[in-house]
């Protein structure tokens, strides 16, 4: 488990230094750091306090965890993927892909959920498992 962990974290910080990279070549620096500014700002004052809230209140105590966890990622999605939801059509930015926007957010929705509920099957299962027959 530790090797897992040590691995991921090496990934995440190779990653990260692509994403420092790429930062070399950006014509607005200002922009960009308003946007990930805002984007932190988004995501830590509205979604994340939301999303824990609305997955306090939805659901029962076993089942919690993975559903905080589905929140949490649909709502980082959803800020990723905002602006162009809530502009389709031609965008003035030649980068942007021409595809299915709405679309691929609901395929990536369905995929969390998906994610979430065989996660907390799974915990049930090892759970019932766990106990001792009566």
């Amino acid at each position: 488990m530790k090797a897992l962990r040590v691995l991921l974290g090496a990934v995440g910080v190779a990653l990260m230094g692509v994403g420092a990279f790429q930062l070399t070549d950006v014509r607005d620096p200002v922009g960009v750091l308003v946007w990930l500014g805002g984007a932190v700002l988004l995501h830590d004052a509205v979604i994340a306090p939301l999303l824990l809230l609305v997955g306090f209140v939805l659901v029962r105590r076993r089942a919690r965890g993975p559903v905080r966890g589905a929140l949490l990622v649909a709502g980082a999605l959803t800020a990723v993927a905002l602006p162009v939801l809530l502009r389709p059509g031609r965008t003035a930015n030649p980068s942007v892909l021409p595809l299915d926007y709405p679309r691929n957010w609901l395929i990536a929705m369905v995929a969390v959920a998906t994610t979430a509920a065989l996660w907390a099957a799974g915990r049930g299962l090892v759970r019932r498992r766990r106990r001792p027959d009566r």
